[in-house]
């Protein structure tokens, strides 16, 4: 029994020497995969940032370039290491490995996969201001799983790279001009081209808004307190803060302009009508009052009106004494 496990421990030291060449060989390999990974991943970082990448998306990219190179280095070491595990018994292991893992981080990888798409397509940039459903802000960060929005009112909001991949943004800040716009009611007896040349007039001298493209006030129909229009104009740049104050400035000036020059911002109002049912002429539309003063000469009340009726009738002779 002892010389057996002589024997055996002979042969373990004989296979670990028959194997030794090949750890050297495949420690030499991972160590040379990794400074490679290095180099790998400078060279994408640079690469990004040569395509006017923001810093991080650049460095994102890289680490992720960079433990791509360090795996199959990995992979080809262990084949080196073990020559009777192949390559392609790697790739099945991974493979399952991977299925695995895929059902089990399902949401974790399809936010990763998110994430890097959007840095490789960059629909926006650091520094953005989005809107993406009900939230709304800057893009501070765009990270592997999410993405980092701050709020105009100073909140930060964390939001899956999955959902901002495939649903519906809008990247307030893509193009350098902005149009806003602001509705307003003029008068009904007021004229619209007098009107539209005092509103362009005031816009055009408000700070902040673009000659080119020119100011407008449009028409846009008759309301039921007067002749409804929207005053446009341009901005640059177009962020929040800028477009906000623009508009302040805009209506402010419109409004002064309009009162100095005489031309009515109504309001809508309402009419109540009161039916007199007393009156004898209730439910003839061409003679009923509708509720508006009588006058000198108003209707009779219905009572007296049949009272009028009644003696008119008696007084006057029948068929037979005629």
């Amino acid at each position: 029994m002892f010389a057996e496990a002589l024997g055996r421990l002979d042969e373990l030291a004989r296979s670990a020497v028959a194997i030794l060449p090949g750890l050297l060989i495949a420690v030499a390999i991972f160590g040379l995969g990794l400074l490679v990974a290095r180099g790998v991943r400078g060279g994408v970082r640079r690469a990004a940032q040569m395509r006017h990448a923001p810093a991080g998306s650049a460095a994102v990219l890289g680490r992720i370039a960079g433990g791509t190179t360090v795996m199959v280095a990995f992979l080809v070491a262990a084949s080196v290491a073990f020559p009777s595990v192949s390559a392609a018994d790697l790739f099945n292991l991974l493979g399952i490995g991977g299925v695995a893992i895929g059902f089990a981080f399902r949401d974790v990888l399809q936010n990763l996969l998110a994430g890097i798409l959007i840095l490789l397509t960059r629909p926006f940039v650091i520094g953005d201001q989005i809107r993406a459903g009900s939230h709304e802000g800057t893009v501070e960060d765009v990270w592997v799983r999410a993405t980092v929005l701050r709020t105009y009112d100073n909140q930060r909001i964390l939001i899956p790279n999955a959902t901002l991949f495939t649903d519906k943004i809008t990247v307030i800040t893509a193009h350098e001009h902005r149009r806003l716009q602001f509705p307003l009611t003029i008068g009904n007896g007021d004229d619209i081209r007098e009107a539209r040349r005092v509103i362009t007039t005031a816009l055009r001298e408000t700070g902040g808004v673009l000659a080119d493209p020119p100011p407008e006030a449009l028409v846009t129909g008759l309301g039921a307190a007067g002749v409804d229009m929207v005053g446009r104009f341009w901005i640059n740049p177009p962020r929040r803060r800028d477009a906000v104050d623009a508009l302040d400035h805009a209506i402010s000036n419109v409004k002064e302009a309009l009162t100095a020059a005489g031309i009515d911002l109504p309001y809508p109002t309402s009419q109540v009508l009161f039916h007199n049912q007393t009156e004898s002429v209730d439910g003839d539309r061409t003679r009923q009052r509708e509720g508006w003063p009588a006058g000198a000469h108003p209707p009779p009340s219905r009572r007296q009106a049949e009272r009028e009726h009644t003696a008119e009738s008696s007084s006057r002779p029948s068929s037979e004494e005629a």
